[in-house]
């Protein structure tokens, strides 16, 4: 590990290959914005043939979004291009038997089996239908996997597929009992009971048919009216089904459009988005219980959880309610009355950052379930009684700002009979397990963050991605799963992604730095030298010298500690005034301040150019961003756009005392949440930057969706003043310095509408030197070149003109 100089300041080269000097040849805008297809392909979504001999990778092809499939052999480095006929015969992700005597993988939709011992391939599936999620029966006897929410088993000896259990919504119409009309008509009738106990009979015949025979389809499971199912998970052993439900064809509310006008077919077309926050809660989930075998159904009441009927917006909401009231508005104020009962969500893969909702043992002995209140202040991880037919809480983790999306990921381990997880308790996100029932006890502890947890095939260790070393340094570690200190395995400082080969022996590793591209290695899963088997970057980029990124400390004059930022300067800076630009990354909950490859590489590759031009950049992970702990995310609850601005303000006045920038030479810009940060920082700090350009901003709080922004300010009808103080069209008033908005017309995410109500809000306060720029074939992401080099062609100038120029001193 570098060794860091502590001196109020902490600073750190990001590479030790790259030279921290201005890029010898001049670079422009019209090379920086192209397409990336210039500098190199990234290696993307490595995994391991089932031997475990060879590693198949993805790269993109230039000019196209299609993806190229590759093989390399681990043990000579050498890679291939599969041509169509050997992606036909090659492999996907694979699982494995408990014997380690099959595989299973899914390729281009379809299920396939492969014998380790004979090498034979079987095709299981060949549909129409994408098939996912195999794996074997506990007993090793199926090969279970879904289609959708329904789930099948092949039969390995005999080569067969059915439905593990075919389930059906609503009730059996055949036990459909006469009413009191009906039973008038049997008992008139003979003719109707002769029918009638026919097709008992008929029915009672095919029943024992059914169950007498293993070879024969199931016959469906009536689940009851319990509305639509939206998620099902097969016990390993095939006994036990849980099934998610929702009320049925539920509405998630009036969504706006978007407008199309460069189309095909030369007429503007509309497309609808998302709902605005507040306007519909999420769908409130349920859980049944189906016991395949016997063919019934259980509810597991959700309400045994505990705390699940306590209110935590209690305060908020009283306040809201007697606002209301008073202003005569008695059914809004009735229709934010609290409920008995806080709905839930089930997490799943589809919603959430890490860790899906219901996760079974190997054995199929234990099932747990992980649910979110949908107001997102609890997180639950309970336990069925199978025995019982009844959820168990086994841990409750309470925040009361929000349940990070992030850190939920959870299961067993291989003994069946121990759970573990991931959990933001101590304020940062570390791994746990526990005895259902028992004590937790953490398997790692400190401050920095776990992630990406895997379990060892033979349940002896968690691998995981973690920060140990510094906030912005990634590496895989490992600990014992009973627990100890954790071992750092990888020392590229950069890691993006691990997986472990199939013997477990082996770890193959994606890893980047700020200028190259994520590369594969492999190397002992034990740690070890690696062996680099990619080397993708092209030399049009590879050789330029580019300018190192300094990772430095910049300290908080409003008591958050340190806040971690890139510097971008000449290696060679001599005295004197320079102009200086802050970058502000989006999402809010992102980390930028790292030692690897960072999707805002072009951002990037724009802050060489402007030290070329004589400025110096700074790139900040603000409070709110990601790699710090739970009180660095949520210190923007119910404040966003006031801790971050705080924090930015702390930046340009390091600048000014470390770099000798110029205060009145400083610009601001970024885009999403860095939209929204330079709004703010215009509008609430007016005079403190010379200009700002804000791309694809949330000008209202609003009127972005529910997901994210409930998490943060609540939902608006319950806590408007969150939405006042954090909206950027609040404060429109305030602008005076210069300002340019950039948005594409078809952005589904942070609609354009967003940045029009704000140009509009200018128009009327009368203001000056505000601009917009509208895409008109762009969403929230550009792609197009041509785009990319207007926007930051239109920045370039609004710097060059508002920032750059040395301005005399007032009064002066």
């Amino acid at each position: 590990m570098r060794r860091m100089m502590l001196a109020g300041l902490v600073a750190l080269a990001t590479s030790p290959t790259l030279l921290a000097d201005t890029p010898a040849g001049a670079l422009d805008l019209e090379t920086i914005m192209a397409s990336p297809d210039w500098i190199g392909a990234a290696v993307e979504s490595p995994y391991w043939s089932v031997d475990g001999h060879s590693l198949y990778y993805s790269l993109k092809q230039d000019g196209s979004k299609v993806r190229d499939r590759y093989r390399v052999d681990v043990a000579s480095g050498r890679s291939e291009k599969l041509a169509p006929e050997a992606i036909a015969l090659a492999e996907g992700p694979a699982v494995f038997d408990r014997r380690h005597r099959l595989a299973a993988f899914v390729l281009h939709g379809d299920v396939f089996m492969i014998d380790l011992g004979t090498s034979r391939r079987t095709q299981i599936t060949r549909t129409p239908e994408t098939e996912t999620s195999p794996r074997f029966s506990s007993d090793g006897r199926t090969l279970q996997y879904r289609q959708g929410n329904q789930w099948f088993a092949y039969d390995i000896a005999a080569g067969v597929s059915a439905p593990a259990a075919l389930l059906s919504t609503g009730n059996d119409p055949q036990d459909k009992q006469p009413d009191a009309l009906g039973r008038d008509q049997l008992r008139l009738f003979k003719s109707l009971r002769t029918v009638k106990a026919e097709k008992d009979a008929a029915r009672a015949n095919e029943e024992a048919l059914s169950a007498a025979d293993p070879a024969r389809a199931p016959r469906p499971i009536w689940l009851g009216d319990v509305g639509d199912v939206v998620g099902t998970e097969l016990s390993p052993d095939g006994r036990w089904m849980v099934v998610v439900t929702q009320p049925k064809d539920y509405k998630a509310g009036k969504a706006p459009e978007v407008t199309h006008y460069v189309t095909e077919s030369g007429y503007s077309e509309q497309q609808p988005t998302r709902v605005y926050v507040g306007r519909r809660d999420p769908a409130p989930q349920s859980l049944l219980l189906v016991d395949v075998r016997a063919r019934k159904t259980y509810p597991l009441d959700i309400g045994v959880l505990p705390g699940i009927k306590d209110d935590p917006l209690k305060t908020l909401r009283a306040k809201a309610i007697a606002t209301l009231e008073k202003a005569g508005h008695a059914d809004d104020a009735k229709a934010l009355k609290a409920p008995d009962q806080r709905a839930v969500r089930i997490i799943s893969d589809a919603d959430d950052g890490g860790g899906g909702g219901i996760a079974w043992s190997d054995d199929g002995a234990n099932v747990a379930v992980q649910m979110r209140a949908i107001d997102n202040k609890d997180r639950w991880i309970a336990t069925v009684d199978l025995d019982r037919h009844a959820l168990v809480n086994q841990h409750r983790l309470t925040d009361n700002a929000w349940i990070n999306w992030n850190f939920n990921d959870f299961g067993w381990l291989r003994d069946g009979r121990t759970l573990w997880y991931l959990s933001e308790e101590t304020g940062w996100s570390q791994l746990y397990a526990m005895q259902p029932g028992g004590k937790a006890r953490a398997l790692t502890a400190g401050r920095f963050e776990v992630s990406h947890p895997v379990l060892s095939e033979d349940g002896q260790w968690f691998y995981f991605r973690s920060n140990q070393a510094a906030p912005y340094s990634y590496d895989v570690y490992r600990v014992s799963a009973q627990g100890g200190e954790a071992t750092r395995l990888t020392r590229y400082e950069g890691m993006n992604d691990f997986v472990l080969s199939p013997d477990g022996r082996q770890l193959a590793v994606l890893h980047s730095s700020p200028y190259v591209l994520p590369q594969l290695a492999v190397q002992d899963a034990a740690g070890g030298t690696p062996r680099e088997l990619t080397r993708t970057m092209k030399p049009a980029f590879a050789q330029r010298t580019w300018i190192a990124p300094k990772i430095v400390a910049v300290p908080s004059a409003h008591g958050a500690g340190t806040i971690w930022a890139k510097y971008y300067g000449p290696a060679d800076e001599v005295p004197g005034s320079r102009p200086a630009v802050i970058f502000v990354h989006g999402a809010g909950y992102l980390q930028n301040v790292t030692l690897g490859w960072s999707n805002y590489f072009r951002e990037q590759m724009f802050h060489n150019l402007l030290v070329q031009q004589g400025y110096v950049v700074l790139d900040m992970d603000y409070r709110a961003s990601e790699g710090y702990g739970r009180d660095w995310r949520t210190a923007i609850y119910r404040q966003m756009g006031h801790p971050e601005l705080e924090d930015l303000l702390d930046g340009k006045a390091w600048l000014v005392r470390q770099h000798s920038v110029d205060p009145r030479r400083v610009g601001i810009y970024g885009g999403s949440y860095g939209g929204f940060m330079t709004l703010m920082a215009l509008l609430r700090a007016p005079g403190e930057f010379a200009a700002g350009s804000a791309l694809r901003p949330v000008t209202d709080w609003t009127s972005y969706n529910h997901e994210y922004t409930s998490n943060i300010l609540n939902d608006p009808q319950l806590d408007p003043e969150a939405y006042l103080a954090s909206s950027p069209i609040e404060y429109a008033d305030k602008l005076q310095d210069a300002l340019l908005i950039q948005h594409g017309l078809i952005d589904d995410n942070v609609l354009a509408g967003d940045s029009i109500r704000l140009y509009q809000r200018f128009i009327e306060l009368h203001k000056k030197n505000f601009w917009m720029s509208l895409y008109p074939m762009e969403r929230h992401g550009f792609v197009q070149p041509d785009s990319w080099y207007d926007e930051y062609r239109r920045i370039e100038e609004l710097f060059d003109t508002y920032v750059k120029p040395a301005r005399a001193q007032e009064g002066g």
